[in-house]
């Protein structure tokens, strides 16, 4: 019998991760969290947990659909909940309290899972269970948890279970030890600039920023350039001082080497070959192979041929775009001298200079009049920020999402300016689940890191920023929108190399023309960004195509040659490993580091990316196919949008999500709007 919210209330009614929130739509009640409050919690969700499933698996009943799979369903809530609560904070507000929590906890999440997943007797249970009559939701559901059983090792013996939780183990203490040096490495890679002189070329808000971050370090008088997780720094683009931009590069893309900081290269290497060893144990020839079983992408083959057919192009664009920068220069260039005279050439070929747009991209209107004014275009929505609602920071804004005819659809919290206590990068993630069977809708955050202004200074946009607000909250409808009746298929519960496909496409209106007309406006003098520049960004799109695409490939290829490793292969020292990788695939570019070397590749060993990183170019044929649909059945409409939320991104995983795309665009996806999108053809 599973253990009720009410008598868990009852039994610690001090602990307000264990009290059913009171709030709306069970926002967490983040005013009464305290950090003694999570290791209590989450030592209560396992023991319900372990009860919910005992009393499953031990159910003398045959087993139906009701006692199992459904019970499955409704079990774990409370833990699920801890876990949301405590994870979210672990990336976006850390602390070393909070550090040795996840510490502590991810070793016996880890452990409890394997005893749910590795549980013979559980897993003859779902076997039995008869389809027949069953919708087809159920019938989804009831497969993906015998495809997970089997995928996972459920049927294996005894001793390979063990050898399995010891692995897997291992590996939830390395990728944590990963997570936490790589925050670590990420904040002491930061420059002091003690010269102001040195700092030319960077706008006044950029120096604001740097100067607070300074005081902040401890450090008044001075200027920090903090940094974000992948290798190329924004302020690499417009720092005139050469040897300063050598400086920050070399920081960015050293970090984790032992240079100052911690090395990270050794759990990377480890993680890997633990990988490799559990695929063996499961019977796949690698941990690459592993990760695609349950994937959208067909095999392994396919994401390696996928990602060979591009890499040559991308190259070769890459080395005209240094040839344009040599001679814009006038000398040979370096690594840190890139991004600098890229955007000399965009500006000389295009007259776009992406520094001088960051007046017209202030935070609040790209959210009020771009982000948000697309998704009421699109989907009728509205956004009412609710002040009288507290988040698990002082900086988090919070708003009631609602649809046209007036009915809640949930709550979205946006976290937007970068702090010590926070990963790098950007991401988007759940507190609260929708499901019909609980009777839930979605609360779900975005983070981003921008710097933060001085006091009562407007937070100004980078033109790479305003793209990552309409990215992440491409990723925030996919979970609002969710229709389903059972949680597992909740919102972005989809496969991986899917999950970035509907975030994509969320990005076509950052420049379309009713968006960007309503948005993009000078902060002091309230005038548009005139016709002529936007018509020049237009033209300007495929300059620096070469760049992005092969400092991708860089990252995904390096992700699956760490992963493609066999069992019992040694990949060596790390960096000769990574070297020898870049170099086979084609893309070893000296002036051209990947967007995530080894010693700082969050993504796939501290987060869920491992083999997956190629997704982002596959979930972009979908999306550069749907881009196409949108513009052919003309563009930004409540039509268009409906029926892009009624066909896809509503659907969770209770159907597969190759079929829904097929119900979008009528047929399966092809490359070519892809390769014409990115100047590959």
């Amino acid at each position: 019998m599973s253990i009720a919210p009410q008598q868990i209330s009852q039994e610690t009614p001090e602990n307000p991760l264990l009290v059913p929130s009171s709030l709306p739509y069970r926002l967490p009640e983040f005013s009464a969290i305290r950090t003694e409050h999570y290791l209590p919690a989450f030592e209560q969700a396992f023991t319900v947990h372990l009860a919910e499933i005992a009393a499953i698996r031990d159910n003398p009943e045959a087993a139906d659909f009701q006692n199992t799979a459904e019970a499955m369903e409704r079990s774990g809530a409370l833990l699920r909940h801890v876990a949301l609560v405590f994870f979210n904070i672990s990336s976006a507000d850390s602390s070393p309290e909070i550090q040795a929590i996840e510490s502590s906890v991810a070793p016996q999440l880890s452990a409890h899972m394997d005893s749910i997943q590795l549980d013979s007797k559980l897993f003859a249970r779902f076997a039995a269970i008869d389809l027949s009559g069953l919708n087809q939701e159920s019938q989804r559901l009831v497969s993906e948890y015998l495809a997970e059983f089997k995928r996972v090792g459920a049927t294996l013996g005894e001793a390979a279970k063990q050898r399995l939780r010891e692995i897997n183990s291992t590996l939830s203490e390395l990728s944590t030890q990963f997570s936490q040096d790589s925050l670590a490495n990420l904040n002491s890679a930061a420059v002091l600039v003690e010269d102001p002189e040195q700092l030319e070329g960077l706008s006044a808000h950029q120096l604001a920023a740097a100067a607070v971050a300074a005081e902040q370090a401890g450090q008044p008088g001075k200027h920090l350039l903090t940094l974000i997780q992948p290798s190329a720094q924004p302020a690499l683009e417009s720092l005139h001082n050469r040897d300063l931009r050598r400086r920050l590069f070399e920081a960015s893309v050293n970090r984790g080497q032992g240079i100052g900081d911690v090395r990270t290269l050794e759990a990377a290497a480890k993680m890997a070959k633990l990988r490799a060893e559990r695929a063996q144990l499961l019977g796949f020839a690698s941990h690459a192979d592993y990760e695609t079983s349950d994937q959208t992408a067909p095999s392994l083959g396919a994401i390696n041929s996928l990602l060979s057919q591009l890499a040559p192009a991308a190259v070769r664009n890459a080395q005209a775009e240094a040839e344009a920068l040599a001679e814009t220069a006038g000398h040979s260039i370096e690594p840190w001298d890139w991004s600098y005279y890229s955007e000399k050439v965009r500006k000389a070929r295009y007259d776009v200079d992406l520094a001088a747009l960051k007046p017209y991209f202030e935070l609040d209107r790209v959210l009020q009049d771009g982000v948000f004014y697309a998704a009421n275009k699109l989907y009728g929505l509205s956004f009412i920020e609710r002040k009288d609602l507290q988040g698990y920071h002082p900086e988090v804004r919070i708003w009631e999402v609602k649809n046209e005819d007036g009915s809640g659809l949930g709550l979205f919290l946006g976290d937007y300016y970068t702090r010590d206590s926070k990963n790098g990068g950007a991401w988007m993630n759940p507190l609260v689940e929708q499901s019909g069977l609980t009777g839930w809708q979605s609360v779900v955050v975005n983070n981003l890191n921008i710097s933060k202004p001085p006091a009562g200074e407007p937070t100004l946009l980078s033109y790479d920023e305003v793209v990552t607000c309409f990215h992440e909250f491409g990723h925030a409808l996919h979970g609002l929108f969710s229709q389903v009746h059972y949680p597992r298929f909740s919102g972005t519960s989809v496969p991986r190399d899917f999950v970035e496909y509907p975030s994509q496409v969320n990005e076509m209106w950052i420049l379309w023309p009713e968006v960007i007309a309503n948005y993009a406006r000078h902060y002091e003098s309230n005038e548009p960004l005139p016709q002529e520049v936007l018509e020049k960004l237009e033209a300007a799109k495929l300059w620096g195509e070469g760049f992005a695409t092969t400092e991708y490939l860089g990252a995904a290829l390096l992700d699956q040659a760490w992963h493609q490793l066999a069992a019992g292969e040694d990949p060596g020292d790390p960096l000769e490993f990574e070297a020898a990788a870049l170099r086979k695939a084609g893309v070893e570019l000296a002036l051209l580091p990947p967007r995530y070397r080894t010693s700082y590749f969050n993504h796939i060993f501290a987060g869920g990316y491992s083999a997956g990183y190629y997704s982002y170019i596959w979930s972009e044929v979908l999306d550069a196919e749907t881009v196409e649909w949108f513009e052919e059945n003309g563009g930004l409409s409540r039509d268009n949008g409906d029926h892009f939320r009624a066909e896809l991104l509503s659907a969770g995983n209770r159907i597969d999500p190759l079929q829904a795309f097929r119900n979008f665009r009528g047929r399966d996806a092809s490359i070519d709007p892809l390769l014409s999108r990115r100047g590959l053809r």
